[in-house]
């Protein structure tokens, strides 16, 4: 009712869950794009957090993977130079740039149905909640002996 979106995010250690998010966005994005760049920000600062709790405990990751199903999004992180699109875009959103380019994060794509944040973000038909949650680890209790 507020055009703000919702941004969900997941982190897995392997194929475990480990932390997730879902958030309305402080703000009305201008487009999908902006709302979908946002996120991967807040994806990334997570990420990194992550990723220095793991190496204070002795692991070490190289670039850790972040997915985006919108492809606009994925270009805007990789293109340092600010262009009409990206004009109305606060620098603190710009954080994801900066660590693409350092090599903590690899941005990469993922198909809308693939999208595991959804279950954290959107209504979704029975079918792909269902499906979505399985990829994920959870579990249908009713199910559990």
């Amino acid at each position: 009712m507020d055009r703000k979106s919702t941004s969900g995010t997941c982190h897995l250690l392997g194929s475990s869950l480990i932390s997730w998010n879902s958030k309305k966005q402080a703000c009305v994005a201008l487009s999908t794009t902006e709302a979908e760049y946002k996120a991967a920000g807040h994806a990334c600062a997570q990420s990194i957090w992550l990723k220095h709790q793991l190496m204070d405990s002795g692991v070490k990751l190289e670039k850790v993977p972040l997915y985006c199903d919108n492809t606009s999004a994925i270009n805007l992180t990789k293109n340092p130079i600010q262009h009409s699109k990206t004009k109305h875009s606060e620098i603190r959103h710009h954080f994801i740039r900066d660590h693409i380019q350092k090599g903590d994060i690899e941005i990469k794509f993922v198909k809308t149905e693939n999208q595991l944040a959804d279950l954290f973000s959107k209504p979704l038909a029975r079918d792909r909640f269902n499906k979505l949650r399985t990829e994920l680890g959870i579990l249908d209790m009713k199910n559990v002996c």
